[in-house]
């Protein structure tokens, strides 16, 4: 049996790695390419160009790289046809994965084609279902509250959970040790800062993310910052901090980020999957995010829901505070979290919405990589036994 798959970014790389690792588990001799990032390359994948050509999102950021990223689309579907795999699965990144799907099959590929990770079909852009079910035949899905949004349109659709559950958490001792290593005092409340992982990102977030944070240790002097990062955006974020008067900590290192997690007392977050990762360390937050102008405009005219935060949505609560577009100002995110953390009664209601949210995206059940294989053999085993 050989699969090809496809992950356009680092999470999608992580949920391609640990696919694999249970396809391999349940069926042992499977045989893998296409492309992927290092988690998927620890598990035998021979990427067939950098991961990182894809890691690309919103409108204006992806026009620059149009011609490239359609080259890539060409290559990639050709690569498929030429194949024949018994699956295609596609890993997020739906731009660029749909797209090599609908071109597979035009070139004459005829196999099933699975896709990891439903779109967000409950927010924006409910019309994505229909059209992807022309190309898509089963979707493994990270949210309780998606498989009938995804049957609807006419694929198979399984919640296979969402793998924050099944990641590491630093232990008290770890994150006494953090606090020592770095000249934290016991009781100096920390606060993680979390622009992302982009360097659009990073250039739009971090100066509004730099002045809340000012703002907030102008009236608790005795606050540490924590900035968990990635070597791509690193040198930015330190560029960034180097007017502060007390630096910042910035870390690297998972086993260091874990660690700061648990230190910390609370986090200013982008938003994105990084909420349900400070869910599962129980760290209150407050979720800032923008986009470029005309991203941000139509985002706006087409999102239908009134939170954007996966906490807010799978606990279906309005625990964690939110500043979006033109919202997402340093002096709202400072006073917010000032609340946040003068606020028993608020913290106490984040972290309930946080436990739910993990009771419900599979905590204590089979990890959701095993889960996600699981899917897919059967679906492929349907399929064979109907044909």
């Amino acid at each position: 049996m050989n699969v090809f798959l496809i992950a356009g970014e680092a999470s999608g790389d992580k949920l391609g790695g640990a696919l694999m690792a249970g396809l391999k588990a349940l069926r042992p001799g499977i045989g893998f390419s296409g492309i992927g990032g290092p988690e998927m390359a620890a598990q035998g994948l021979d990427s067939r160009f950098a991961m990182d050509e894809l890691s690309v999102m919103g409108i204006t950021e992806v026009l620059p790289k149009y011609r490239q990223l359609k080259r890539r689309i060409v290559e990639t579907a050709q690569a498929v046809a030429e194949g024949r795999p018994d699956a295609l699965i596609t890993i997020d990144s739906p731009d660029f994965c749909l797209r090599v799907a609908r071109a597979a099959k035009d070139l004459g590929y005829d196999g099933p084609v699975i896709h990891y990770v439903a779109p967000s079909v409950w927010a924006w852009r409910p019309g994505r279902a229909a059209k992807m079910a022309r190309v898509v035949d089963h979707v493994l899905a990270l949210l309780p509250f998606e498989p009938p949004y995804m049957e609807a349109a006419g694929m198979s659709c399984d919640f296979v959970g969402h793998p924050v559950v099944a990641e590491d958490r630093a232990s008290r001792a770890e994150s006494e040790a953090f606090r020592e290593a770095h000249g934290i005092a016991p009781d100096a409340p920390v606060v993680l800062c979390l622009p992302g992982s982009r360097r659009g990102e990073v250039t739009r977030l971090g100066p509004r993310f730099d002045e809340a944070l000012i703002r907030l240790r102008d009236r608790i002097p005795e606050l540490r910052v924590v900035i968990p990062t990635v070597p791509g955006v690193s040198r930015m974020v330190r560029d960034m901090t180097r007017r502060w008067p007390t630096a910042p900590i910035v870390v690297e290192d998972p086993a260091d980020k874990l660690a700061g997690f648990m230190a910390a007392n609370l986090a200013l977050a982008a938003s994105g999957t990084v909420s349900l990762e400070l869910a599962a360390n129980d760290v209150p937050m407050v979720i800032a995010y923008d986009m470029a102008p005309m991203s941000r405009w139509l985002i706006g005219m087409l999102l239908k829901t009134d939170t954007v935060t996966l906490v807010n949505l799978v606990s279906e609560t309005r625990a964690i505070p939110e500043f979006l577009g033109r919202d997402c100002r340093d002096d709202l995110i400072a006073e917010a979290l000032f609340e946040l953390l003068e606020s028993p009664e608020k913290r106490a209601a984040q972290s309930e919405a946080m436990a739910l949210t993990m009771q419900r995206l599979g905590a204590g059940g089979p990890p959701p990589g095993l889960r996600a294989a699981q899917s897919v053999l059967d679906f492929l085993d349907r399929r064979q036994r109907r044909a």
